[in-house]
């Protein structure tokens, strides 16, 4: 199977975006998968968003071996992300359920980053010492 996903470290049930900048906590790295794109040779990304989901869901309801699934969350996207800041997430990704998977960046998807997150805050670093020369 191919998915589609993000390597995440957790620490006691919560993911830690700065571990994955050490090689100290390997052992705590999962994937995220959010997307199936291929399986057994069967092409899914032309398939809308919620059979992948689906398909994926049951895919991976049977393993355990450092793969988790990420549920797709339906209601207001603004609360939604204000939820996820609070947590300290990264921030999220938008996708419309009746849609193809589309790579890059698209009218299908949105991605919006919490910018007090510890990665926004590495990007918005390097810009002020770019900028200042």
């Amino acid at each position: 199977m191919v998915l589609d996903g993000e390597a995440m470290c957790f620490t006691n049930g919560m993911h830690d975006f700065n571990k994955l900048w050490s090689n100290c906590f390997d052992d705590t790295v999962r994937l995220c998968a959010f997307d199936l794109l291929e399986l057994n040779g069967e092409d899914y990304r032309g398939k809308p968003l919620a059979e992948r989901k689906k398909r994926l869901a049951k895919l991976l309801a049977r393993r355990r071996d450092g793969i988790e699934y990420v549920e797709h969350l339906e209601g207001d996207g603004g609360r939604i992300f204000e939820h996820a800041c609070k947590l300290g997430l990264e921030g999220i990704v938008s996708k419309r359920l009746d849609l193809p998977y589309r790579p890059g960046p698209s009218k299908s998807w949105l991605k919006v980053k919490n910018p007090k997150h510890p990665a926004m805050m590495r990007i918005q670093e390097a810009f002020e010492r770019e900028r200042m020369g």
